[in-house]
């Protein structure tokens, strides 16, 4: 299991860690900013220099559930992670990868009040560093006051809160270890889905509204938006597993088996695997069963209808693609046949 303590920088999750994995027996401290140290060392400045943060990097985001894998297959136990995550697509994404382990996350959030959270940054010390190096680290950790703010609303939904405005390191971690074992601190309900460890086929389902715009759907465990559907299971038409997807993500029956708009042939691209995207046609759908979609819980996060253009800021570059020539296919009449998301020449 994972004890995950987010909150912004300055909140005490270091030392909140460390104190808790006193408390909590079997318990070990991994704290993900190494691997950022470690991408320092390892990568060119050439890309470095295109980031702002490692976080920013997606091997960064990688290695932080590989290496928590690791350390838990080594060591067992809990493992108490200390890491700020304020982007919400960067906690799908992590915690998604580590619910595809099999991995329980209990997410914890340190929210002391901001007079108190900003009289800590002014009073931090970074032992052994002199002054300009401090200055720039208590800087750093002002300017991210206002991106925890903005992120308080879906760390609220999603997380355990513990104000430690007025607590000491001691009793931040010991409230946090009773709402361990009490289970007050919930495991984080988000979909468990297993990596592939071959090549898959996928088939999504464009659904759209009376103005013509497409459905979209938000899913808690990776980054991203995404068309309704899913992996093919074995033997399953690819038509027919769209069509389960539908009803199992939206509580929707399309009566048709929806036509072909795409074949995608997606390259492997180490660790993904690749294989086969399609998308289909499921037509338009009449604002009485719009009114009765529902969501299933942890698998999705919100759906709405949106047109291309917002569409694009909506979906990452390869789903983007996709929908571009699926659209153009549904206008012309006829299935196009995509390699990496492009019609081969």
């Amino acid at each position: 299991m994972i004890v995950w303590i987010n909150g912004t920088f300055g909140a005490g999750k270091t030392s909140t860690a460390r104190e808790l994995a006193g408390l909590l027996p079997d318990s070990s401290v991994y704290d993900p900013e190494l691997v950022g140290d470690a991408l320092r060392r390892l990568l060119p400045p050439k890309r470095l220099a295109e980031v702002d943060d490692y976080q920013d990097l997606p091997i960064w985001r990688r290695l932080v559930v590989d290496t928590a894998a690791a350390m838990l297959a080594e060591l067992g136990g809990v493992l108490v992670v200390p890491m700020t995550l304020l982007r919400q697509e960067y906690r799908d994404e992590i915690f998604g990868g580590l619910a595809a382990r099999r991995i329980p996350v209990r997410h914890v959030v340190l929210t002391p009040e901001e007079t108190i959270l900003r009289e800590r940054i002014a009073t931090r010390q970074e032992p052994g560093a002199p002054e300009v190096v401090d200055v720039r680290v208590r800087q750093w950790a002002y300017d991210h006051i206002p991106a925890y703010r903005q992120a308080l609303g879906w760390l609220s939904a999603d997380a355990h809160l513990v104000d430690n405005g007025r607590l000491t390191v001691r009793e931040t971690a010991q409230r946090i270890a009773d709402a361990v074992r009490t289970g007050t601190a919930a495991v984080c309900d988000i979909v468990q889905t297993p990596e592939p460890t071959r090549e898959t086929v996928a088939a999504g389902v464009l659904l759209f509204d009376d103005r013509d715009r497409v459905l979209l759907v938000d899913p808690t465990y990776k980054p991203g938006w995404e068309f309704p559907g899913g992996v093919v299971e074995p033997g399953e038409a690819p038509a027919r597993a769209g069509v389960r997807e539908v009803a199992e993500e939206l509580g929707l029956t399309l009566e048709q088996v929806p036509g072909l708009l795409v074949v995608d042939w997606e390259p492997p691209r180490p660790p993904a695997y690749g294989g086969l995207r399609l998308l289909f046609d499921g037509g338009r759908l009449p604002e009485p069963e719009i009114a009765r979609l529902r969501l299933p819980g942890p698998e999705l996060r919100a759906w709405r209808f949106v047109t291309e253009s917002e569409a694009a800021g909506l979906l990452p570059p390869q789903r983007r693609e996709r929908l571009h020539w699926a659209l153009r296919a549904r206008e012309r009449g006829r299935p196009l046949y995509l390699e990496s998301g492009r019609p081969t020449p």
